[in-house]
């Protein structure tokens, strides 16, 4: 399966952005593309194999673009730079887990919580994994768990900054400051309003 994941990968088109067939675009800086070579190198001298590096990826007619190929790296544990940094590239890193427990485990024990996904036949395991995996977003049988614009994105953990979710109904609630308006019309002009008590349903 993760040779068949390699091949795959291997045939992704690198480019810009705006030339038809591309599928993994430049990195925003060079200070982004020696960033992820830094946390590769370093992976590897803990370890890591890199089963598709994508390293000194060369795009025609683009000598300075910021390109970082496709990669995938396989670690042999949770202390791994591969593992622990963040990497904001086009890097994919397997760890191997030998039962679901222990996957799940592996997913609570980061301290990043913005997605996860299990990809499954059995009702009981997605039942499960559901209910006990801390991850904001969590995909069955979905690779990529973002929802729908209409909910609010849920990053969780260490993955969130600050206390509201930036779209969906916590998105709108930042930008808008709330205001309530209470009446009280009468039935008719000598209808007695009731003072200064406060209206409530069923009496006139």
């Amino acid at each position: 399966m993760l040779d068949d994941i390699v091949q795959q990968a291997s045939q992704l088109k690198v480019g810009p952005g705006w030339e038809p067939g591309v599928e993994v675009g430049p990195l925003i800086t060079p200070e982004s593309k020696s960033r992820v070579e830094s946390i590769l190198a370093r992976a590897e001298q803990q370890g890591a194999e890199v089963l598709l590096d994508g390293r000194g990826m060369q795009v025609p007619d683009y000598p300075r673009g910021n390109f970082v190929g496709p990669t995938i790296v396989r670690v042999p544990d949770t202390d791994n730079p591969a593992y622990t940094e963040e990497i904001f590239g086009p890097v994919l890193t397997v760890l191997h887990a030998d039962s679901l427990d222990r996957a799940m485990q592996i997913i609570n024990d980061n301290p990043y919580g913005n997605g996860c996904a299990l990809f499954t036949s059995s009702g009981a395991a997605a039942r499960r994994f559901a209910v006990d995996i801390e991850c904001g977003q969590v995909g069955i049988n979905i690779p990529i768990p973002v929802p729908l614009p209409m909910f609010s994105f849920t990053g969780n953990k260490k993955s969130i900054r600050g206390d509201l979710n930036f779209y969906g109904a916590a998105g709108v609630h930042f930008y808008t400051q709330l205001q309530t308006v209470s009446t009280n019309w009468p039935y008719d002009a000598s209808t007695d309003l009731g003072g200064v008590t406060m209206p409530s349903m069923g009496k006139s």
